[in-house]
């Protein structure tokens, strides 16, 4: 795989500084049951990487000290970490929000029949990829068969009350490009994803989340084979919107890696910038440590998070700061 970094080090991108820590995004694990043309982590069921016990007990420690709101998990497939489900439960009596990134499939894998139920449960906020509502470019970019495995694990969720009205239970939806593009406008994605979902399987959800794929990892060396690269980042580069930069996720989200160190988002995670500071910044060191207003690390990859809309975790940044305000 063709390494992007040093293609992305060197950069204009201006410099950023953290706010109020809120958010801590753990990656669990590399173990994934899909292998995605646009993963960035470049996960698949080959992947060895795991958390072990004692990185993952830190997890609900840091959440009491510095009193953080959300939990976010992801991976590879989150689920298949041993420690996942005492993990959820210890951050919910805590009475943290707890979000996991799914794709969906993984509710029909061996030892995850109950899965749904207990995320249920649990009240866990589920934020589901699913490149797109029709079935043909679902299994091109993620796999023969995923579409239809996908449609039948969001109508279990929504049996179970995910995506209705007055559940109490959020479904969220993700959306990433298939090509060398940017998303499309996320409410006009989001009104064609629910009506073409409801009409033919009857499907439910609360948001759509649009999310540039970044140049970095698997897509990245993909850019990189076809000569790509250079035009992606040019086009990223052309479509950068500086009001982006007030509600870009890195600064109020720490992400923690699979051995428990830090980084300012999971893209820098995945290039191995771990946050600014003395030595590899840990989990352990929020036990104790205040990350307001320290500097973030940034590079060429930053623009995907700052063209035409914005994107994040939480999908569009500008459909986001209007939500909020």
């Amino acid at each position: 795989m063709h390494a992007t970094l040093p293609l992305l080090q060197t950069t204009e991108f201006p410099p950023l500084r953290r706010r109020t820590l809120e958010i801590l995004q753990v990656n669990l694990g590399y173990k994934c049951n899909q292998t995605c043309v646009h993963c960035h982590v470049n996960a698949g069921p080959t992947r060895t990487e795991m958390m072990d016990s004692e990185t993952l007990a830190l997890i609900p420690q840091v959440l009491t000290a510095r009193d953080l709101h959300t939990l976010d998990l992801t991976g590879g497939a989150p689920e298949l970490h041993e420690g996942f489900r005492d993990l959820v439960r210890a951050a919910r009596m805590q009475g943290r929000k707890v979000i996991d990134r799914c794709n969906l499939t993984i509710l029909f894998e061996p030892g995850q029949g109950d899965l749904a139920e207990f995320l249920a449960a649990q009240q866990v906020e589920i934020v589901a990829s699913l490149p797109c509502y029709l079935q043909d470019n679902v299994d091109k970019q993620r796999g023969k068969g995923t579409f239809n495995k996908s449609i039948a694990a969001l109508q279990k969720l929504n049996a179970l009350g995910y995506g209705q009205p007055g559940s109490g239970l959020t479904l969220n939806l993700v959306f990433n490009p298939q090509g060398v593009s940017l998303p499309p406008d996320q409410t006009t994605l989001q009104a064609d994803y629910q009506r073409e979902l409801f009409e033919h399987f009857g499907i439910v959800f609360n948001q759509l989340f649009v999310i540039t794929n970044m140049p970095i990892q698997r897509f990245g060396s993909m850019l990189v084979s076809k000569g790509q690269f250079n035009d992606y980042l040019h086009l990223l580069q052309e479509n950068f919107a500086v009001a982006n930069l007030d509600t870009v996720m890195c600064r109020n989200l720490v992400s923690v890696d699979w051995q428990g160190f830090l980084f300012d988002c999971d893209f820098n995670q995945q290039l191995g910038l771990a946050i600014p500071g003395q030595g590899r910044p840990h989990l352990r060191d929020l036990m104790q440590q205040d990350l307001q207003d320290h500097p973030i690390q940034v590079a060429g990859h930053c623009y995907g998070c700052t063209a035409g809309q914005g994107s994040s975790c939480g999908g569009a940044l500008k459909e986001k700061e209007s939500l909020d305000t």
